[in-house]
């Protein structure tokens, strides 16, 4: 390079490198001008090596100067075409955009209500926010019932004599259906219920609950039996299912049972309780006990999640944590 010539040099420089389309012309430019070999600043830094103390002094300055305006030319112009994407490749497949996915409960209850569908029950729903009555009154738990211990309950401030509550089960949606339907019938009802307790591993304040219901004329504790080990050989699929009962208590059903389950060779697991449904709760739905009878059930969704999925703890379903709910 001839440096008594430094205005055009550098003209021309900026000139290539405003012309530049991509990163290939880019650094073509670079090469042409900065490359450690044959670089037109570079060489003219090297001629320095035999000039006179003055002319090291006159030129050295500007060619380092020069240097640095073209490196930050090209860094600009880099940027430049980043931004305004002078190059698009229209062959290349578009980026993939991530979507949401149902939660791993959702997902569950949604296979819960094909089981439960496909054996020809019914799925009803109901208010969250509850009445006394249908929460504990009309399934054999009046108010001096000590049974109502059972129950840790979030009780709402509200005026006149009815009570209100965050409802303890999805039991109260089965008797608002009995009060409104003649039996025969087969319904299931999941969703959220609430229970004022303290947290752990197993126990959440807000969790998911899915009860069943089956009345009819000569309905058994074996129709429950067919239809709950059913249910768990198609929500278990691909391991083998063991259940058995043990005598429970619970006030709304008489004889109460706790079903277990056994998947494959590990232990015993509760999974929830089960039993004849209460002549009293017949009675206080208009039902006449002695034409009909029938079964009630009910399981925690996250429980039976969590055996399914192998999640350890059950406060993991509300943690919000991405890695968690991406895993499935």
């Amino acid at each position: 390079m001839n440096i008594m010539e430094p205005e055009g040099i550098k003209k021309q420089a900026y000139d290539e490198i405003e012309t530049a389309l991509n990163s290939a012309d880019l650094e073509a430019v670079r090469l042409k001008y900065l490359g450690r070999k044959q670089g037109k600043i570079t060489l003219a830094l090297k001629e320095l090596a035999g000039m006179s103390v003055d002319e090291k002094r006159k030129n050295g300055p500007f060619l380092q100067q020069l240097k640095s305006d073209i490196e930050s030319a090209i860094s600009f112009r880099e940027k430049e075409i980043g931004e305004k994407g002078a190059v698009i490749d229209v062959t290349l497949p578009p980026k993939k955009i991530e979507v949401g996915h149902l939660g791993l409960i959702t997902q569950a209850e949604d296979e819960i209500r094909r089981i439960f569908e496909g054996m020809n029950f019914s799925v009803i729903d109901g208010p969250e926010i509850e009445e006394e009555k249908y929460n504990f009154d009309s399934l054999n738990i009046p108010a001096d019932h000590p049974a109502r211990e059972m129950w840790d309950t979030f009780w709402l401030k509200t005026e006149g004599k009815k009570k209100y509550l965050l409802r303890t089960h999805t039991s109260p949606v089965q008797i608002r259906y009995m009060e409104r339907h003649e039996p025969p019938f087969q319904i299931i009802s999941p969703g959220r219920v609430f229970r004022y307790e303290a947290t752990d591993a197993t126990h959440e304040t807000n969790f998911h609950q899915l009860e069943g219901l089956m009345i009819g004329k000569d309905i058994s504790l074996a129709n429950f039996k067919f239809v709950i080990e059913e249910f768990f050989r198609r929500f278990f699929a691909g391991k083998t299912v063991k259940v058995r009962f043990r005598s429970s208590y619970f006030p709304f059903v008489e004889p109460g049972v706790e079903v277990d389950v056994k998947l494959d060779n590990a232990k015993w697991l509760e999974m929830g309780g089960a039993g004849m449904v209460h002549p009293n709760v017949l009675e206080a739905v208009k039902y006449d006990p002695r034409e009909w009878q029938g079964f009630a059930f009910g399981f925690g969704i996250e429980r039976l999640v969590m055996v399914k999925y192998g999640v350890p703890d059950t406060r993991m379903f509300m943690s919000g944590d991405l890695k968690f709910i991406k895993k499935f």
